[in-house]
């Protein structure tokens, strides 16, 4: 039997560093439009879900929601975790591949790729953040609907409840974790949006490349930044907030 594999978008207004991030606007569309429009090309997944919280706030991502014609699921602001099981819950999935609004700019075929390997394979967890070789910014996780039942019932910490796959990565000796890598390591770049200089950038290649090519690839963009090499300085100084990985072993 097929399994059914649903991509749920963790997306909200607030942000420490970057209020209402995933609604800022290029090209005159909001951010998030462009990770919905590029998520709609991965082959291999069957539905996409927005996974939002009741905060007020997050209403305009519901309407937003409706717009794009994708469906929304709202849950709690602080148990992310348990956000992601509902979510997952009610729309019968097999599959979760996890992707956050932080990736306006993600590559289909980035997300093609990694959802394919877990298919292919026998793993509980498969990702390409586990040793980083790709751009923050193409972070795709994909689990199977029993290693997030698994997290949810026994992550006890608070950090495990906030960040999805965190009790995941922590547990080698638990979930069957894998890493897919990128054919050079190419991590230097950020295309993530988290600050005002993630957005700058983020912009700066909607503007450039969109027009002339609405599905480019994740090398039309690192073409892009070499060929204009102070473009990525904009962003270079950005430390991702972290969050630890220790007894990792993809």
């Amino acid at each position: 039997m097929e399994k059914k594999v649903v991509i749920i978008i963790q997306a909200r207004m607030q942000s420490i560093r970057l209020p209402g991030k995933v609604m800022l606007k290029a090209l005159d569309r909001p951010l998030l439009s462009y990770l919905v429009e590029r998520l709609k090309k991965v082959h291999n997944a069957q539905d996409i879900v927005i996974a939002t919280t009741l905060d007020p706030e997050d209403k305009a991502i519901l309407e937003f929601a409706k717009t794009e014609g994708v469906s929304a699921y709202c849950g709690s602001t602080e148990d992310v975790l348990k956000r992601y099981l509902l979510a997952a819950q009610e729309h019968s999935t097999d599959v979760v591949v996890r992707i956050t609004g932080d990736c306006p700019l993600i590559d289909p075929q980035v997300v093609e790729k990694v959802i394919q390997y877990f298919l292919d394979h026998d793993f509980d967890y498969v990702g390409n953040t586990l040793t980083l070789t790709y751009p923050r910014g193409m972070d795709t996780e994909v689990f199977s609907i029993k290693t997030l039942e698994d997290a949810v019932q026994n992550a006890k910490e608070k950090s495990e409840r906030e960040h999805v796959t965190l009790f995941m990565y922590r547990h080698p000796e638990r979930f069957r974790l894998a890493n897919v890598s990128y054919s050079k390591n190419v991590s230097k770049y950020r295309l993530t949006l988290d600050t005002e200089e993630d957005y700058t950038l983020i912009k700066s290649i909607l503007e450039a490349l969109y027009p002339k090519k609405p599905n480019f690839t994740l090398e039309d963009m690192l073409r892009y930044l070499e060929e204009n090499p102070k473009l990525s300085d904009i962003n270079a100084h950005v430390k991702q907030k972290p969050i630890l990985k220790e007894n990792v072993n993809p």
